[in-house]
Parts: C-alpha cells; structure tokens; sequence
C-alpha cells in the first residue's frame, strides 16, 4: 500500500522501518528532515511538506508526541484536513486526548475525511519484533481498508468500535494500569528493602509467581537494577498520559485516585530534572519519600 508517515521519532522510526520491510510504499515526512536519511535509505520518498506527504498517498499515519504537535500537522492550509483527498484517511497512532479525538473525527468528517484512532500497545521493540499491539476506533471500512498496514505492524488488532474516541480511551487506561503497576512495584521493593530483603532475590520471586507478566518482569527489572537512566518511555510522556487519563476520568465522572499518586511521583521526578529518564522513576521517587537513596 502506498502511504504518508509523518512523526519519526523512536517510536514512528520503528514503525516506518517495520512498513517498508512488508512491502509498503511510504512518503515520509518530518519536523526535522535528518530524520528522514535512515528511511530514504531503506526505500521511502521524502516529502517536503504536510502538503505533499498527504496529496501523493491519501492515507496517512501520524506518530506524533502530544495533540499539540498533532493539531499543528493537521490544522491550517498546509495541515492534513486541508490537504487530504475528500475520501482519505488519517490514521492517529499517537497517544491523544479522548475530547481531542473526538474534535478531530468530526473536522475530518465535515470535508469527507475519515479519521481511524489506533493507538498502540509496546515500545519500538515490540514493533520490531512484531509484537505490537494496536487500539483502532473508526468506520469499519476504514478500518478494513488500513488492515494491511496494521498486519504489517504488529501481532493483534483490538477494535474499539466505530468511535476513534473509544480507541483513544481505551489506549488511555492501558497506560493508566500500567503505571499503576510501576507505581505499586516501587511501593512493594521499598517495603521489601526496607526489611532487610535483598532486591534481587525479591525480583526472583515476583517474576516466578502471580506476577510473571510483561508489565511487571519488564519494570521489576528496571527496579531492581536501579537503571532509570535508561529511557524505555520518558517521565515526561508518562506524566502526559496520567494528566490525559485523569482528563477522561474527570469527563467521564470516574475517580482515578491511584493516577493521582503516579502524576505526583512523575511530577517530582520532573522537578529532579529527570524528565527523560524513563517513567520507572516513580519507584525511585517512591524510595526518597520512603528514605532510601534510590
């Protein structure tokens, strides 16, 4: 298939990497154009402008850090409403805002266009992998018609039904529950260390039993080796998705008290000047308030 990718940071890299190894014609397009040359290399097309990465494919994929960035690709003349064919595609794969995506799906609608929400599930390893997961909320036919691109991207596809904003919710209290199981690990090693375990043989035992899943083998490692330094995903994404689900929880009328305590962990980690640590350092921020170094 022939299509646009604009955002190709670590994440849109691997993504984009993954596209063209399947077979798929891409014309790619970033803020800043050194991260075009790794792409151009393996076979994509550079396109100088939003413009001309939307008029030559009328599908395109962003991967885009926040909505700002997401509403300065899409908005104005040379923005993606305006220059997306009138049946085109706009496939967000970003994490957004719930009311934003919703905005977004009816200025798409209102000149014909169709935006597919699909938020995605991993860390660019996964992609490359092939063991992404992706959230897609939007018409059926788009979302049939965008199949191959999906297939070619990851292991599953979780439809979220026919309203983009589903999808973006849904993405939104994945990332929720996951930092709530870095935040509860943080709180358990500091229990445990504090009486007397050793760390490791505390991982030991998380990883073998009730708990050998991904979301905490993963960061329990992380914990354990003290290696926060190391940004897998940064304190300061981590703290725009806990701040964007305690939006939707404040929309929807639900309480999410345990977001509360991770985007204080988060915003203390910011005020140590970690912000692009990754976001794992709210079990360090759990160790100072507990009185440990870390």
């Amino acid at each position: 298939m022939k299509v646009g990718f604009i955002g190709l940071g670590r994440m849109g890299q691997a993504m984009a990497t993954r596209l063209l190894e399947a077979g798929h014609e891409l014309i790619v397009y970033n803020r800043t154009p050194g991260k075009l040359a790794n792409l151009v290399a393996q076979g994509a097309q550079p396109a100088s402008s939003i413009a001309e990465a939307a008029q030559q494919s009328g599908i395109v994929i962003t991967m885009l850090a926040d909505d700002n960035a997401l509403r300065a690709v899409t908005d104005g003349g040379s923005g993606l409403v305006a220059n997306l064919p009138a049946d085109g595609i706009h496939v967000a794969m970003g994490t957004h805002d719930v009311k934003f995506v919703a905005a977004l799906a009816d200025h798409h609608a209102k000149v014909g266009q169709t935006l597919l929400s699909a938020p995605v599930l991993g860390r660019p390893e996964a992609v490359t992998a092939g063991k992404l997961g992706i959230i897609v909320g939007g018409t059926p036919q788009a979302a049939l018609q965008c199949a191959p691109l999906f297939n070619s991207l990851g292991r599953r596809v979780f439809s979220a039904g026919a309203n983009p904003s589903s999808a973006a919710a849904m993405k939104l209290a994945n990332n929720f529950l996951l930092a709530s199981a870095i935040e509860a690990l943080g709180e358990a090693y500091c229990l445990a260390e504090k009486s007397g375990v050793d760390r490791e043989i505390f991982h030991d035992m998380i990883t073998d039993g009730l708990f050998a899943s991904p979301a905490y083998t993963i960061y329990s490692r992380i914990i354990a080796d003290r290696a926060w330094e190391t940004p897998g995903f940064t304190v300061e994404l981590g703290l725009k998705d806990v701040n964007l689900a305690l939006a939707a929880g404040g929309a929807a009328g639900v309480p999410l008290p345990f977001a509360n305590i991770c985007r204080d962990h988060l915003l203390s980690a910011m005020a140590h000047d970690e912000g692009q640590w990754d976001w794992s350092t709210m079990a360090l921020e759990q160790a100072r308030t507990s009185g440990q170094a870390g």
